[in-house]
């Protein structure tokens, strides 16, 4: 079976999540992916914690089906097998430190010499240029620097997001991103460079909130798990100790909720709820009346109502509860994927092709594939020994 990227070669520099989530979703898509490590640790996102049979969380997330090539690209002879790589290679990804990359001679300008197509994509904090060009990034940084603390979490204190949704945000983009150079490759015959900045990434997310306080307007209020202008739009506890997440959108729905959920069909012409902006501004009130109704029920009674109103719904899961999820289990989204430790279940990349499976092959060992990339760029077993030999000091 055909997939997208098949023949397509991409070199990566990467660490941690923002390089590494990109270029697993083009190994995804069938693309080779060959990941250059640090000899001995690697990848620095290996030692985060040892949570999977011994290995890191974030690691066996987002490097399945790449090849660790562990090089010291400091030393003369390991960049010349990495220059040896690029002159063929399709894409280069790096997520080095800022400016780190042009040192090495690794910039798109230096590059496109010896390899007119190849595609370079640049991640970084803010962008190649600029005053804040030369400024590390963290996740928790981007996600202060574009505003989205202040927006998020509860009204007395603000709460970063509990996944990393910066470095998300600037993967996702330089994948489309390479996609989309790979296209016009296709067209023109020449590489391209891409710039990614997660702060323009996770900007561009902001995008609501931005033009919610557009012109001086007050932003939007930090409301926790609620909506911050629908209500109701959040999370309410039944009466099991249970949560159940619910969205009204509009005021047919608000009728439904009241006649068939509450079962109180008067609320709804109620003169502090007959409107979403009085039950926004009235949430207090409107939250005690929906919770002395739930703390009758279960969370499957109240999911039971919901769902006989059409209104929309969700149960408020753990880690477990997706683990565990009857839909993705339905659905038949996991498979097994060889790790250094023995096999994990993963999750399909989302969306269901009808033309192609994913590729979902082994999380490697730092340098596990030296010999095989080495041997096929004609180096000899001595070659090859010498390079991966313990360096003096």
């Amino acid at each position: 079976m055909t997939r997208p990227l098949d023949g397509i070669t991409v070199v990566s520099l990467e660490h941690a999540v923002a390089a590494p989530f990109c270029t697993r979703q083009l190994a995804d898509l069938g693309a080779r992916v060959i990941k250059v490590e640090r000899p001995g640790g690697g990848d620095f996102a290996r030692g985060y914690d040892q949570r999977v049979q011994g290995q890191s969380s974030h690691f066996t997330w987002i490097n399945r089906s790449k090849e660790s090539l562990a090089l010291d690209v400091k030393q003369p002879a390991a960049r010349q097998a990495l220059m040896q790589l690029l002159r063929t290679a399709d894409v280069l990804v790096q997520n080095l430190a800022p400016g780190a990359a042009a040192r090495m001679g690794l910039s798109y300008e230096a590059l496109k010499i010896h390899n007119a197509r190849l595609i370079v994509c640049d991640i970084s904090g803010y962008g190649r240029d600029g005053p804040y060009r030369d400024k590390k990034a963290y996740d928790l940084l981007i996600q202060s620097e574009t505003g989205f603390l202040s927006i998020t979490g509860m009204p007395e204190a603000p709460s970063k997001a509990g996944i990393s949704v910066a470095d998300i945000a600037a993967g996702m983009y330089a994948y489309t991103n390479i996609l989309s150079a790979l296209l016009l490759r296709g067209r023109t015959g020449e590489g391209s460079h891409i710039d990614v900045s997660m702060l323009e990434a996770l900007g561009e997310w902001m995008g609501y909130p931005m033009y919610y306080a557009f012109d001086g307007a007050p932003p939007p209020p930090r409301t926790g798990a609620s909506h911050a202008s629908i209500y109701p739009y959040g999370p309410f506890q039944a009466g099991d100790g249970g949560t159940v997440m619910l969205g009204l959108q509009n005021e047919r729905e608000w009728k439904e909720f009241c006649d068939k959920v509450l079962r109180r069909p008067e609320v709804a012409t109620d003169a502090r709820f007959d409107a979403n902006i009085k039950r926004s501004a009235n949430r207090a009130e409107l939250h005690a009346l929906i919770v002395g109704v739930f703390a009758r029920l279960t969370v499957v009674q109240v999911v039971e109502r919901l769902d006989d109103a059409g209104i929309a719904n969700a149960r408020v899961n753990d880690m477990a509860g997706l683990w565990e999820h009857p839909q993705l289990q339905a659905r038949k989204r996991w498979r097994n994927v060889a790790t250094p430790a023995g096999d994990v279940p993963a999750l399909l990349p989302p969306g269901v092709n009808s033309a192609f499976d994913y590729r979902m092959d082994a999380i490697p060992a730092v340098g596990q594939h030296n010999v095989a990339i080495l041997s096929e760029l004609g180096w000899s077993a001595e070659q090859i020994d010498a390079l991966q030999a313990p360096r003096e000091i």
